[in-house]
């Protein structure tokens, strides 16, 4: 806790390497290992970002270039593309964090993980994998399955060093909606599960009546829709051709579009009627585009209503309802988080740092947060620090189930599984 506040952090991440989540691998995946060769990209360590101190292997699917510079021509010699390229962030973004994370936590050291949660006043990280995981969404699908499978025997042991602070969620690829709902079902008993993560392949619609099954699923297990865009792998975010080159203008338009675009289908086509559990969540989109969606949505839905399904509620009622979360960016600071609640109101807005990677101000992304707490005053602050992430996601287990912080359990180690 910090200053008597719950903490829960909805967007941090690992990055296991290909060594890493090979160990969790079973014979099926071991089979096809040749498969992916292609796609992997040797990596040199950047000190203090969570990386192991030698060079390591990860998995670029097909990185989309965004190579041109603001006001040029496009270059004569373009960056190699494809397969195992260098992706679009990869040696141009600066670390904001004000001091290195604990080696290799963005693989297998979730002891130096919670150590970092202490120093920063974290109680519980929801942690999602990388770019791999949604841009696995173009391998054919069994493949995919096989690195699924092996991400979450590695969640399993990862989170196992105290689970009740470490959460992870499914990957439930949409390409294979049985295969996926039948995982959820399997996995939902296990306490490092919070939240599930549909990795929905490019062009296929998030409504998509073929997708009920992992509806269905979700709605079972009280599992909520955790979304986190992606920009530069597939299933690439909408758009993502007609951004004119520019890294930093596709990261801006990425993860806002994306989130938009899946929140609209979600709250237009009935989901959540069907399903009374569901819940949908967006993290590292930030969080002032979202009144403005809302409210045109709204507005749009009840305009033009012979392409809409009837619904119990419109968009902005469901989000009064509790059906709809989305982490906040610190750089969009007290007074665009101030707007977002007076418009939506307490209940919407969650806690998140995007830690080990750059973007983070660790150790102070909780103190500068706090810091809003002028502006917003006491009973938003409480709900945007852990409360919200508290009715979002699916706790099994808390550091609070037993009136305090938890000592890590042993770990539980899933390999060979």
């Amino acid at each position: 806790m910090r200053q008597g506040y719950r903490v829960i952090d909805v967007d941090t991440h690992v990055t296991p390497s290909v060594e890493v989540l090979f160990r969790y691998a079973d014979r099926d995946l071991l089979d096809r290992k040749d498969e992916l060769k292609p796609y992997e990209r040797r990596m040199k360590p950047t000190p203090g970002r969570g990386h192991p101190e030698e060079e390591y292997t990860i998995w670029r699917i097909n990185p989309y270039p965004y190579e041109r510079v603001a006001g040029q021509k496009e270059g004569v010699k373009p960056e190699p593309q494809g397969a195992g390229t260098r992706g679009a962030l990869e040696g141009r973004v600066d670390n904001l964090a004000k001091k290195p994370v604990h080696v290799n936590v963005q693989h297998d050291n979730p002891r130096g993980r919670l150590e970092d949660l202490d120093l920063e006043g974290v109680d519980i990280d929801l942690i999602l994998p990388s770019t791999w995981a949604c841009g696995s969404s173009a391998l054919e699908p069994k493949l995919a399955q096989g690195l699924y499978r092996a991400y979450h025997r590695y969640m399993a042991d990862y989170c196992g060093a105290d689970h009740r602070r470490l959460k992870g969620l499914i990957l439930a690829p949409a390409a294979d909606p049985a295969w996926a709902a039948k995982t959820i079902r399997e996995l939902a008993p296990e306490p490092w599960v919070a939240a599930v993560w549909p990795i929905v392949p490019e062009g296929l619609p998030v409504d998509d009546p073929d997708l009920a099954p992992i509806w269905e699923a979700m709605d079972e297990a009280n599992l909520p829709y955790c979304h986190h865009s992606f920009f530069y792998e597939p299933p690439y975010f909408p758009g993502y051709r007609d951004i004119w080159g520019n890294t930093v203008v596709a990261r801006t338009a990425a993860h806002v579009w994306g989130a938009e675009r899946l929140l609209a289908y979600v709250l237009v086509s009935g989901m959540l009627d069907r399903y009374p559990n569901l819940r949908v969540g967006t993290v590292e989109t930030g969080h002032g585009w979202l009144p403005n969606w809302i409210l045109r949505l709204t507005s749009q839905a009840k305009f033009v209503k012979d392409v809409l399904p009837e619904r119990a509620s419109s968009p902005l009622e469901y989000v009064q309802q509790g059906r709809v979360f989305c982490g906040i960016e610190n750089h969009e600071g007290p007074l665009m988080t101030k707007a977002v609640v007076d418009i939506l109101g307490d209940g919407v807005l969650m806690y998140q740092s995007d830690y080990p990677h750059p973007e983070s101000l660790f150790p102070a992304g909780v103190d500068t947060v706090l810091e809003w707490k002028s502006v917003l005053g006491e009973p938003a602050t409480r709900n945007l620090m852990g409360e919200n992430a508290m009715r979002f996601l699916r706790l099994a287990s808390t550091p609070w189930d037993n009136g305090r912080v938890s000592e890590a359990v042993g770990a539980t180690s899933a390999r060979g599984v």
